[in-house]
Protein backbone atom coordinates (compact mmCIF):
# COMPACT_ATOMS: atom_id res chain seq x y z
CA UNK A 1 0.00 0.00 0.00
CA UNK A 2 1.50 3.28 -1.07
CA UNK A 3 0.27 6.83 -1.19
CA UNK A 4 2.21 9.34 -3.26
CA UNK A 5 1.52 13.02 -2.73
CA UNK A 6 2.61 15.57 -5.33
CA UNK A 7 1.80 18.98 -6.72
CA UNK A 8 3.30 21.25 -4.11
CA UNK A 9 5.33 24.30 -4.95
CA UNK A 10 5.83 28.02 -4.47
CA UNK A 11 2.90 30.31 -5.21
CA UNK A 12 2.01 33.91 -4.46
CA UNK A 13 -0.77 34.78 -2.07
CA UNK A 14 -4.12 34.51 -3.81
CA UNK A 15 -2.86 31.84 -6.16
CA UNK A 16 -3.88 28.22 -6.60
CA UNK A 17 -2.34 24.79 -6.48
CA UNK A 18 -3.73 21.32 -6.98
CA UNK A 19 -2.25 18.52 -4.93
CA UNK A 20 -2.58 14.90 -5.98
CA UNK A 21 -2.54 11.76 -3.87
CA UNK A 22 -1.96 8.71 -6.02
CA UNK A 23 -2.70 5.31 -4.55
CA UNK A 24 -1.11 2.07 -5.67
CA UNK A 25 -3.34 -0.78 -4.66
CA UNK A 26 -6.99 -1.57 -4.66
CA UNK A 27 -9.29 1.19 -5.75
CA UNK A 28 -8.98 4.27 -3.62
CA UNK A 29 -12.74 4.79 -3.54
CA UNK A 30 -12.88 2.02 -0.95
CA UNK A 31 -11.21 4.24 1.62
CA UNK A 32 -11.81 7.51 3.39
CA UNK A 33 -8.92 9.80 2.47
CA UNK A 34 -7.77 12.87 4.31
CA UNK A 35 -5.32 15.70 3.78
CA UNK A 36 -3.33 17.13 6.64
CA UNK A 37 -0.63 19.76 6.86
CA UNK A 38 2.19 20.57 9.20
CA UNK A 39 4.03 23.86 9.42
CA UNK A 40 7.41 24.15 11.17
CA UNK A 41 6.98 24.16 14.93
CA UNK A 42 3.27 23.43 14.72
CA UNK A 43 1.12 20.35 15.19
CA UNK A 44 -0.28 18.44 12.25
CA UNK A 45 -3.56 20.03 11.17
CA UNK A 46 -6.58 18.54 9.42
CA UNK A 47 -7.31 20.12 6.03
CA UNK A 48 -9.91 17.99 4.25
CA UNK A 49 -11.43 14.54 4.01
CA UNK A 50 -13.58 12.61 1.56
CA UNK A 51 -15.68 9.76 2.83
CA UNK A 52 -15.34 6.35 1.21
CA UNK A 53 -18.97 5.36 0.85
CA UNK A 54 -20.69 8.62 0.04
CA UNK A 55 -17.97 10.98 -1.17
CA UNK A 56 -19.14 13.47 1.40
CA UNK A 57 -16.45 16.03 2.11
CA UNK A 58 -15.31 17.70 5.31
CA UNK A 59 -13.24 20.81 5.96
CA UNK A 60 -12.18 22.92 8.90
CA UNK A 61 -13.28 26.55 8.93
CA UNK A 62 -9.75 27.68 8.08
CA UNK A 63 -9.97 26.31 4.53
CA UNK A 64 -13.71 25.98 3.91
CA UNK A 65 -14.70 27.73 0.70
CA UNK A 66 -11.09 27.83 -0.55
CA UNK A 67 -10.06 24.16 -0.68
CA UNK A 68 -11.88 21.31 -2.43
CA UNK A 69 -11.15 17.61 -2.06
CA UNK A 70 -12.25 15.24 -4.80
CA UNK A 71 -11.39 11.84 -6.19
CA UNK A 72 -10.94 10.32 -9.64
CA UNK A 73 -11.66 6.64 -9.19
CA UNK A 74 -10.54 5.75 -12.70
CA UNK A 75 -7.09 7.18 -12.01
CA UNK A 76 -7.00 6.11 -8.35
CA UNK A 77 -6.18 9.66 -7.30
CA UNK A 78 -7.52 12.05 -4.69
CA UNK A 79 -7.05 15.75 -5.35
CA UNK A 80 -6.89 18.81 -3.14
CA UNK A 81 -7.65 21.95 -5.11
CA UNK A 82 -6.42 24.97 -3.16
CA UNK A 83 -7.57 28.42 -4.19
CA UNK A 84 -7.07 31.77 -2.55
CA UNK A 85 -3.88 30.60 -0.91
CA UNK A 86 -2.54 32.58 2.04
CA UNK A 87 0.91 32.69 3.63
CA UNK A 88 -0.52 30.83 6.62
CA UNK A 89 -1.27 27.88 4.32
CA UNK A 90 2.46 27.28 4.00
CA UNK A 91 3.21 23.77 5.25
CA UNK A 92 4.06 20.24 4.23
CA UNK A 93 0.86 18.61 3.04
CA UNK A 94 0.21 14.91 3.60
CA UNK A 95 -2.47 12.62 2.29
CA UNK A 96 -3.63 9.70 4.36
CA UNK A 97 -6.06 6.81 4.05
CA UNK A 98 -8.20 4.99 6.57
CA UNK A 99 -7.24 1.55 5.29
CA UNK A 100 -8.51 -0.39 8.30
CA UNK A 101 -11.82 1.53 8.17
CA UNK A 102 -11.45 2.52 11.78
CA UNK A 103 -14.04 5.25 11.56
CA UNK A 104 -14.20 8.09 14.03
CA UNK A 105 -13.57 11.76 13.53
CA UNK A 106 -12.39 12.75 10.05
CA UNK A 107 -10.08 15.33 11.59
CA UNK A 108 -8.32 12.84 13.87
CA UNK A 109 -4.97 11.89 12.34
CA UNK A 110 -5.05 8.68 14.40
CA UNK A 111 -7.88 7.42 12.25
CA UNK A 112 -5.59 7.13 9.23
CA UNK A 113 -3.10 4.28 8.98
CA UNK A 114 -1.48 4.89 5.61
CA UNK A 115 0.37 8.12 4.87
CA UNK A 116 2.05 9.63 1.87
CA UNK A 117 5.47 11.28 2.07
CA UNK A 118 4.30 14.88 2.01
CA UNK A 119 4.63 17.71 -0.47
CA UNK A 120 5.79 21.23 0.37
CA UNK A 121 3.47 24.17 -0.25
CA UNK A 122 4.94 27.64 0.17
CA UNK A 123 2.81 30.75 -0.20
CA UNK A 124 4.63 34.06 -0.48
CA UNK A 125 3.07 37.35 0.56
Amino acid sequence: VQLQASGGGLVQAGGSLRLSCAYSGRTIKMYTVGWFRQAPGKEREFVAAIRRDSDSTYYPDSVKGRFTISRDNAKNVVYLQMNGLRPEDTAVYYCAADMARRGGSFSDSGRYDAWGQGTQVTVSS
